[in-house]
């Protein structure tokens, strides 16, 4: 998707258009009052105070009328430049323009733009002339906060985009509805995998049964390929006391992403916003030699972190999620064989899943920030070295970020390209020096001394809750049969002769381990076909006189319209062969 914030060309025409929009407001409702309209990443939008005036689809609709009459009479648009008491008269009657006019420094020179009867406050830049906003979209509305505060009133919010031509308007807004039929929220209603209640608290997703069970599909992936790498599963409780968080320093560093402390009898609580105090707390328990090292310590563990409630997105950003998490105590020496195997790892699980437009990136410390960062030249020129070591060791190309890192190391991070929206971080490896000390982490060598072990943090899936919201999107719902929580639907055609060898049907692929539901409703076949559809189950059987009589099973695949038909037991050798390989 174009994000048209950082678009050279598109950014100045979407920011015209917003003015047109405001214009043709203005023609329309000639009392409305008018906050900011600015370019963001899908386009422009423009708050507005319509008093008691909620817009509605019809509004849309004349609002855009009105836009094309403007953008044909073709007026330029002109900068000048006029004085903050000039702007404080010629706004006067908009007491949102006032406010951000009174938000200036005295001495600024206030830049506005007119085009016809029409003048905003504004810093620009903008195209030429009105007549080039003529390929554009009002897109949605809804409500917004002035100035994002739920204290304040609620303004009326249009969203809108503009392009140089029709065709690259359609091809986005095309793209668009491609957006919607793929965003996890609807997927997750249609396919029941999760819901939200505010009885329950906003951000906390519950997961249905199918939803659970993919859950439970994806840990079970993810903990036994760990477990073939030698990590050992432990849990820990999903919160801890506030000197657990003191000593690693993330009170100091996280706080304001962390729920309020809680007061229980003489003691500090605090809901766990990461795993990895818990685990140095849980290395420390033994006395370990080197001859012990790496341990790798992992858990799909549940966290919680607290997100403004504006940026709660489905299942993808959340108040509460399971990461998959381990880190990996070793010694120097093991940094980079250890590094390697979880870069290996990601990349061995990305095939499977069939992910494949990521990219690697190295985060780095800002030298010049000196509070974000635990200050330690020596161990960070260390740490980073290393990471550049492995990475060009393995041949991977990535770019470096400088000031991304975590505050006690430098990190290895995967971002993926969503289907839906812009890149995100899906996979991370970090490495540590600092926690190992700061908890006073030691090992035996070979020598008999006393040593600091290193740490590497990582997470493959990342959170389970995001990485379901981004698989779902990928597959637009139609995930692959291993993953999907019902693999098989038996539609009898006609209950009273079919469905005791449905039932046969169903028992076997039960003892075979086939997830598998049987639609005997009273309905007609053509409704439970289309209703099977609808929720994308990979097989669909159905069971006539014909199956029946011959001991076979007829099968549709998800969107096809092509009827196969195999003996029973082929059947099942088919399906337990496809997940096997997990077909994508």
């Amino acid at each position: 998707m174009i994000n048209f914030k950082e678009d050279k060309d598109l950014m100045p025409l979407n920011h015209s258009c917003a003015h047109v929009m405001a214009q043709a407001v203005k023609h329309l409702f000639p009392n409305a009052k008018f906050w900011v309209g600015p370019v963001v990443e899908e386009g422009f939008y423009y708050d507005i105070d319509l008093g008691d005036k909620v817009i509605s689809e019809e509004d849309i609709e004349n609002i855009s009328k009105e836009m094309k009459k403007i953008i044909k009479d073709g007026k330029r648009i002109v900068r000048h430049e006029i004085t903050r008491k000039e702007a404080l008269d010629l706004f006067k009657d908009d007491p949102y323009k006032i406010d951000l006019i009174n938000n200036m420094a005295d001495d600024t020179n206030i830049s506005c733009y007119t085009q016809g009867d029409y003048t905003d406050l504004c810093r620009g830049p903008h195209v030429e002339s009105v007549k080039e906003c003529k390929y554009f979209k009002l897109t949605k509305f809804s409500g917004a906060y002035w100035k994002g505060d739920s204290n304040n009133k609620m303004l009326q919010r249009i969203y809108g985009v503009c392009f140089r031509s029709e065709e690259d308007l359609n091809n986005h807004l095309q793209e668009l509805e491609d957006a919607k039929e793929r965003d996890h929220r609807k997927i997750g209603k249609d396919l029941k995998i999760y819901m939200m209640s505010d009885l329950v608290g906003r951000g906390l997703p519950m997961y249905l049964p199918n939803g659970f069970t993919l859950w439970n599909i994806l840990e079970n992936y993810i903990r036994d390929k760990e477990i073939k790498r030698g990590y050992v599963h432990v849990q820990t409780p999903p919160l801890g006391n506030v000197e657990l968080y003191k000593t690693s320093g993330h009170l100091e560093h996280y706080k304001d992403s962390m729920f309020p402390i809680m007061q229980v009898e003489d003691e500090e609580y605090v809901l766990r916003p990461m795993n990895c105090p818990h685990h140095m707390v849980m290395y420390s328990n033994d006395l370990h030699s080197y001859k012990e090292l790496p341990i790798r310590i992992a858990e799909i563990a549940r966290d919680c972190r607290y997100e403004a409630s504006g940026s709660l997105k489905g299942i993808e950003r959340v108040r509460t999620f399971c990461q998959n998490d381990c880190h990996i105590f070793c010694t120097p020496e093991q940094i980079e064989a250890e590094f390697k195997g979880v870069v290996d790892l990601i990349l061995e699980v990305y095939k499977e899943l069939n992910i494949t437009d990521y990219r690697f990136e190295l985060s780095l410390r800002d030298k010049e920030d000196k509070v974000k960062y635990h200050q330690d030249d020596k161990m960070w020129d260390l740490a980073e070295n290393k990471l550049r070591e492995v990475l060009n060791d393995l041949k991977i190309d990535y770019v470096e970020k400088i000031g991304e890192a975590a505050f006690y190391g430098p990190k290895l991070d995967v971002q993926i390209k969503p289907a839906v929206g812009n890149e995100v971080t899906l996979s991370t490896c970090q490495l540590d020096f600092c926690l190992p000390a700061k908890f006073d982490l030691k090992y035996i060598d070979s020598d008999g001394s006393k040593k600091t072990p290193v740490v590497i943090h990582r997470a493959i899936l990342g959170t389970l809750d995001r990485f379901i919201a981004l698989y779902l999107e990928m597959t637009k719902g139609a995930l692959p049969l291993w993953l999907s929580p019902v693999q098989v639907n038996i539609l009898p055609v006609n209950n009273e002769y079919h469905d005791e060898y449905a039932k046969e049907i169903y028992e076997l692929l039960k003892e075979n381990d086939i997830r598998v539901e049987l639609d005997n409703r009273d309905e007609k076949l053509g409704y439970r076909l289309r209703e099977s559809q609808i929720r994308k189950i990979p097989y669909n059987l159905v069971i006539g006189d014909k199956e029946k009589d011959n001991n076979e099973v007829s099968y549709r695949m998800y969107s096809s319209q092509e009827t196969k038909t195999l003996k029973k037991e082929e059947f099942v050798k088919l399906l337990l062969e496809e997940i096997k390989n997990k077909r994508v």
